[in-house]
């Protein structure tokens, strides 16, 4: 009986415990919890901001998408479907435009990062004068884009007055209408101009945070300039261009500044993007219901691009995956 009793008491005490184990789980649970919304509570106010000025707006553009709305006619709205995404996907211009918007991201980001590259190797390297260099170089992406697209198109392109054709007039060179004869080129070109110091800094931020002892022990074995570059510098650059890469193309994608105050995305949709092909088509052809199926397009394309780039330099950077 005693043995019996004492079993009993054990087991109740156990239980007991259990109960007292269970309910300051609880209590730590609701408490950590509680902790973690008072430390998101001063983000709230951004949080719904956020909401206000990107998806409400992008709620209201699916609506629009799905009518037949023409500001000629305001109170023509009529609900169509999805016939605006239909009338999308049949458009050659729309397909024409989004050549074009892929080889301007294309070919932007991949000479700007190159010419980033350079230049940053070359203030990576001790010289006299190289703060002021440094100064001067990074200057364009300091300017105002639409004054630097004033600049491109009236100061150094201008067929009659420009910089340009007045350095190839002293060779011999005739002048040359450069916005009128490659216009996406000339785009092209100033755009490339603004964002090589972009590249150019974050390249540069790399370098001088690689350890220069593996460099040292490079040197010591023997290996050249050009090995030490392709086999240590390179590989270690890697997720920098790589960062530098998916912020310049997701900026550019929303290129619309140099577009519209160099050439109007002219001579016809030759130098168009997407952003500028919206906005013909919602301010001066009045469709806002194509427009917004459009945007939708574009921006469903956009998030799908960015997230698979961005898992890219996550990886890049932790060298695991992130998360689903």
């Amino acid at each position: 009986m005693t043995v019996t009793a004492d079993t009993k008491a054990d087991a109740g005490e156990l239980a007991a415990a259990e109960r007292v184990r269970k309910i300051r789980e609880a209590q730590s649970v609701g408490v950590s919890r509680a902790e973690a919304w008072r430390r998101r509570g001063p983000l709230l106010p951004a949080l719904i901001f956020m909401i206000i000025v990107t998806q409400i707006p992008f709620l209201f553009t699916l609506y629009y998408s799905t009518l037949s709305w023409n500001l000629v006619r305001p109170g023509s709205r009529e609900f169509v479907g999805l016939q605006n995404y239909v009338t999308v996907a049949k458009d050659s211009q729309f397909w024409t435009v989004a050549f074009n918007t892929v080889v301007l991201i294309v070919g932007v980001v991949l000479l700007s990062a190159f010419f980033g590259l350079l230049l940053a190797l070359l203030l990576d390297r001790a010289f006299l004068g190289r703060g002021i260099v440094r100064t001067l170089l990074i200057t364009p992406f300091l300017v105002t884009p639409v004054a630097a697209a004033l600049i491109w198109k009236t100061t150094i392109l201008d067929p009659n007055n420009g910089i340009l054709n007045w350095v190839l007039s002293l060779v011999g060179i005739g002048k040359v209408d450069w916005i009128g004869q490659f216009p996406l080129a000339m785009v092209m070109v100033e755009l490339i101009w603004q964002w090589t110091p972009f590249m150019m800094l974050l390249i540069l931020a790399g370098l001088q945070s690689m350890p220069r002892d593996i460099l040292e022990a490079g040197r010591v074995d023997g290996a050249g300039a050009f090995a030490l570059f392709r086999e240590l510098t390179l590989p270690h650059l890697r997720r920098f261009i790589e960062l530098g890469v998916v912020l310049g193309a997701i900026y550019l994608m929303n290129t619309f500044d140099a577009i519209y105050m160099m050439t109007q995305g002219g001579p016809g949709i030759a130098s168009a993007n997407l952003p500028f092909y919206i906005y013909q088509r919602a301010f001066l052809g009045f469709d806002m219901g194509q427009a917004a199926a459009m945007g939708v397009v574009v921006v469903i394309f956009t998030i799908i691009i960015a997230n698979f780039a961005l898992r890219l330099i996550f990886k890049s950077f932790t060298g695991k995956e992130e998360a689903a």
